[in-house]
């Protein structure tokens, strides 16, 4: 496993799952088949800008975070298309990348996850009646 998935991995269990300690980390991360030494979890955890609470561990360092979501909808959002439970979703020439970190961002639980082209974004939800809902979602931004 590469740095990246092995850091990504740990943020989803620090918001999914209480973590208290380093092994209990490990634990979890092992449970997922990845590997990590003491070492490694103490760098990662420093580079996420991780910290211990009474809750677990968090991310305390804020995100560096892009324009607002809904003004990147209104400025770059032409078109949403269904098909089946995707969402193609067609956007000003060059913006579409903008478009699909702006969703990701929101982490709304509607969106398994995007794909980026041009001026094109593929929006994947878990089914059909999910992915209307998303598009009812996304168009009353506009």
């Amino acid at each position: 496993m590469n740095k990246a998935y092995r850091q990504g991995q740990i943020l989803k269990l620090i918001h999914t799952k209480r973590v208290q300690t380093q092994e209990e980390l490990e634990n979890e991360l092992s449970a997922l088949g990845i590997a990590s030494t003491q070492a490694t979890l103490s760098r990662d955890i420093r580079e996420l800008g991780l910290a211990k609470t009474s809750e677990g561990y968090r991310q305390i360092e804020p995100e560096a975070r892009g324009p607002d979501l809904g003004a990147i909808l209104s400025g770059f959002l032409h078109d949403v298309r269904i098909a089946q439970n995707l969402l193609v979703l067609k956007a000003s020439a060059g913006h579409a990348s903008s478009l699909a970190v702006a969703i990701d961002q929101a982490e709304w639980p509607e969106v398994v996850g995007t794909i980026a082209g041009d001026d094109t974004v593929l929006v994947i939800a878990p089914d059909n009646a999910t992915a209307q809902t998303l598009k009812e979602k996304l168009l009353a931004y506009l």
